[in-house]
């Protein structure tokens, strides 16, 4: 019964979006305009899911429930500063493993993941890119999926590389020349066909590929280091709401503070 209500509630009030040409869950949190993913294996029904918002765990539970898989892992691709993640909860109610970047500051994550390593999930698996800039240590996950007729390429990119745009760069060791680099040295470089999958997207976007972002993301496409630099220094962006709130929360994943001894 329970479950069966948590089914309910996920397919009447959640936004939702399965990736025809992937085994993909993507889910889309209002408030943050918070991409949140899920990635599972067909046959062995074996998942990830890659930053989820704390107030969307019911929804994730749900999702996880419907299509019948199996969380292995909770993904982050940084520490973040617009909302509290959901993944020390749903790594304790379904005994999920937690991953964050190496350099994030994420101590309660059970793995620290470093440049090239590999999260295995049944016959898949993502390979962390580290990508400096938006946060020191900020990391995408490439994605080479297998399954169906053909092989797929992917990357979800956190706040690192967005649909037009880019994460900002003037907190918790940002850097624009480091994001500069990491974007046009590292994704960039990846085959023009990969699909980008973002951590943010607020005009609606569900996906783009790095061929289009080379050519036409505003931000970079075309610019010099020093170009977008400027660009980044210019943008005069206000203080997160919740950056005071969530960032340490964060570094628990999301968890509430142990009381006493």
């Amino acid at each position: 019964m329970r479950a069966g209500w948590r089914a309910r509630v996920y397919r009447e009030r959640v936004n939702i979006m399965l990736q025809p040409d992937l085994p993909l869950i993507q889910l889309f949190d209002e408030l943050s305009s918070t991409y949140t993913y899920i990635a599972f294996d067909p046959a062995s029904r074996e998942a990830v899911i890659i930053d989820p918002v704390l107030e969307q765990v019911p929804r994730d539970l749900a999702a996880i429930a419907d299509h019948r898989l199996s969380l292995l892992w909770c993904i982050e691709t940084h520490a973040h500063a617009d909302h509290v993640t959901g993944t020390g909860q749903l790594a304790q109610q379904l005994g999920a493993g937690t991953a964050a970047p190496a350099h994030c500051g994420i101590p309660a994550a059970q793995h620290q993941v470093g440049d090239g390593e590999a999260i295995v999930f049944g016959s898949q698996s993502l390979k962390a890119v580290h990508t400096p800039g938006h946060t020191a240590g900020s990391t995408c996950y490439r994605w080479r999926c297998n399954g169906g007729n053909r092989r797929v390429e992917a990357v979800f990119t956190g706040d690192t590389l967005l649909i037009g745009g880019c994460g900002r760069t003037d907190f918790q060791g940002g850097s624009a020349h480091e994001l500069y680099r990491s974007v046009t040295q590292r994704l960039f470089t990846l085959p023009g066909e990969t699909i980008v999958f973002p951590g943010h997207d607020y005009k609606g976007h569900q996906r783009s590929t790095i061929a289009h972002e080379r050519q036409h993301n505003p931000r970079l496409a075309g610019r010099s280091e020093d170009e977008f630099v400027r660009i980044m220094a210019a943008l005069n962006l206000p203080k997160p709401r919740l950056i005071d709130v969530a960032v340490p929360a964060n570094r628990r994943l999301g968890l509430e503070e142990p009381q006493g001894v």
